[in-house]
């Protein structure tokens, strides 16, 4: 007997289309994924009238009617992406248990240009409490968790001051690559730490003295990575800002933040895709490490010749 010729597959028209539900939430910003799954699963969710309370179903936004708790939704919020220059101090995250303030609370200020209207936002990656300078804010998810992976190696440049002189084979370590604990420094593995060695780093000294700024160029930004790369050569770090991301500089006061170009998002695409990217040549202001102020002088002011001195007594007549 012959066989009969196999028909081709097809695909099944019954095979859900569109997105999954909580992604949808999270895209016109309602809440995060992780926070919309908990408004699916409290039938907080309605599709065309009817209530979906089961996680993983999937829907179009452009033609299902989705309510949350009865609000229509109007699709995806516009995407938006910002540059805010951190203080010390803040915390980020987007809500702190301990109640210190977070950079959210900067970025609820009015925005201004183009796009001032509210967006739920987040950081791209992390500067700890008493780190300050450049942090790129977006609801951008796909281009966050780009820029995030460290097989991108995008750029980050930093200015340092350091508790101390450092050796130059210590410095040469840092360059070269230097072993740290992978994690917190309490925690430990199979009984023993767990270390890795960094990727290579560009490190120039920026000025000297008792306690010098270097500007350190990383491409993997682990957890508390530069205090403890000094830390291993024995230095404290007394300070750290970030003044540059990929081909981004630092231009906006502390505690401040603007909107970035359609060129400096594509430039961070680009970046977030391994490809070359290069900083304009002007170093803006807030980027630049700022003249030591003056000592005053403690010598007394001379008395300009001629004039008489008021603190000498007048001799009698």
């Amino acid at each position: 007997m012959t066989k009969s010729p196999s028909t081709p597959k097809t695909e099944s028209n019954d095979e859900p289309k569109g997105d999954r539900l909580q992604k949808i939430l999270a895209q016109a910003g309602i809440a995060s994924r992780r926070k919309a799954e908990e408004i699916i699963l409290e039938g907080r969710v309605q599709v065309n009238g009817t209530v979906v309370n089961t996680l993983g179903t999937r829907h179009d936004a452009t033609r299902d009617h989705i309510r949350v708790d009865g609000k229509l939704l109007h699709g995806p919020e516009q995407q938006r992406y910002y540059m805010l220059n951190k203080p010390r101090g803040y915390v980020t995250t987007l809500d702190d248990p301990e109640k210190r303030p977070t950079v959210m609370q900067l970025m609820a200020k009015q925005k201004s240009g183009p796009h001032g209207d509210n967006v739920r936002l987040y950081p791209i990656g992390r500067l700890d409490y008493l780190s300050e300078g450049l942090l790129l804010m977006t609801n951008d998810g796909a281009l966050a968790n780009a820029l995030s992976k460290a097989a991108a190696g995008v750029e980050k440049t930093y200015l340092v001051k350091v508790s101390g002189i450092p050796p130059a084979s210590g410095l040469d370590q840092i360059r070269r690559g230097i072993m740290i604990d992978r994690g917190r420094l309490d925690e430990v593995r199979s009984g023993r730490r767990d270390r890795i060695i960094t990727s290579p780093a560009k490190l120039e000294l920026v000025r000297g003295g008792d306690n010098p700024w270097y500007e350190l160029t990383l491409t993997e930004g682990r957890n508390r990575q530069i205090r403890k790369m000094f830390e291993e050569i024995g230095h404290h770090v007394e300070k750290i800002r970030r003044i540059g991301y990929g081909a981004l500089r630092l231009d906006v006061p502390p505690g401040e933040f603007r909107e970035l170009t359609l060129g400096e998002v594509m430039a961070l695409d680009r970046a977030a895709k391994g490809k070359k990217v290069v900083p304009k040549k002007r170093t803006p202001e807030f980027a630049q490490l700022k003249s030591p102020a003056k000592k005053k002088s403690t010598r007394p002011r001379r008395q300009p010749v001629g004039t008489k001195s008021t603190s000498r007594s007048r001799r009698p007549n």
